[in-house]
């Protein structure tokens, strides 16, 4: 299994934070759409490491096809064919409120981004016209001065990052790869993701071969009993702000704690976040993160995606662990296979 660390978005961090991924000796870095943009950390990760690279995700429903399939294609020839996109829909709220766009049908309207990204690239590469016709976007034209012509490393998988039966289905269906979101559990992953992936490999006529599985997990690393605790609250914090958005109920529902939704919701309204963490005992940190050793981790994330996943993204939330952990970690997860 391969294994890819975030890389630090910020521009005076960027370089230094990509080569410290190479240095730990892990397989990829993934940037991630936050406090800064999801592009650009990739195209300094590109110049400075040998790194395989991901947007993990770029938003697709407030950005154009073409603005994410001119940036993916121009990633992928300065990484030399080590860019892969991967794209996500969030919620309703930021959709709205923060990036000031529209909401609707968020599994279709992915569906069709992915799809017509995919268009484009094959009028690039000389495949076919375009000629794309769907539901929120159109894409007929591409006179020969707007073509870049055929890309030299071929063009970039494209990822869905996908959390309900619905989603999955439809990144199974439509995309490269899935990328599997991180707030989950063995028995939601199991139960609910693995058959929505079989139903769309099914719908497309697709193998699981065909389709590239991408695990995700929240990491709480340490060796001693103080970097534990403090890495354990560190993704305690993170597991209260995803369980508290009513779209991610089900997640709870799996493992029978859908009762700490309603509260962490309200908490989460009155800007409690201290109130919302305390809500979260290591029990649930277990249950949705994976927590130990590095090489307790390590088999962890084996144990809940190795059947399916050739890589993991790993996430180490609100905390740097010791680099010696780190390296440790990376190093457990590619041994074991």
């Amino acid at each position: 299994m391969r294994i890819h660390l975030q890389v630090d978005g910020a521009p005076d961090k960027a370089r230094q934070s990509a080569r410290h991924i190479a240095d730990l000796g892990a397989d990829g870095a993934f940037s991630f759409e936050g406090q800064h943009d999801v592009f650009f950390p990739l195209l300094v990760a590109a110049a400075e490491t040998e790194l395989a690279l991901m947007t993990n995700v770029a938003i697709a429903g407030p950005r154009s096809p073409l603005h994410l399939a001119h940036a993916a294609y121009d990633l992928q020839c300065y990484s030399s064919g080590r860019f892969r996109l991967g794209l996500g829909s969030q919620i309703r709220v930021h959709i709205e409120k923060r990036y000031g766009s529209e909401w609707g049908k968020p599994a279709a309207r992915m569906a069709e981004s992915v799809a017509a990204v995919k268009a484009i690239f094959d009028a690039w590469e000389g495949k076919a016209p375009l000629k794309f016709r769907g539901e929120y976007f159109i894409h007929t034209l591409m006179p020969p001065n707007f073509n870049p012509g055929a890309n030299p490393f071929g063009p970039p998988p494209v990822l869905m990052g996908a959390l309900g039966p619905l989603m999955t289905r439809k990144a199974a269906e439509v995309a490269d790869g899935l990328l599997v979101m991180p707030f989950n559990s063995a028995r939601h992953f199991s139960e609910r993701t693995v058959p929505a992936i079989d139903d769309g490999l099914q719908r497309s006529g697709r193998a699981l071969c065909d389709l590239q599985i991408i695990a995700q997990a929240m990491v709480a690393v340490g060796r001693s009993e103080e970097q534990l605790a403090h890495a354990v609250s560190r993704v305690a914090n993170l597991i209260a702000f995803y369980a508290s958005t009513p779209n991610y109920r089900p997640v709870l529902e799996a493992e029978g704690l859908e009762h700490l939704q309603p509260r962490l919701n309200e908490l989460s309204k009155a800007g409690d976040y201290p109130g919302m963490a305390a809500l979260i005992d290591e029990d649930t940190v277990r249950t949705y993160g994976v927590v130990g050793t590095p090489e307790e981790c390590a088999t962890q994330i084996h144990q809940r995606y190795g059947a399916y996943a050739s890589d993991v993204c790993c996430y180490f939330p609100g905390y740097t662990p010791d680099p010696d952990n780190v390296a440790d970690l990376v190093s457990a997860v590619q041994r074991l296979g």
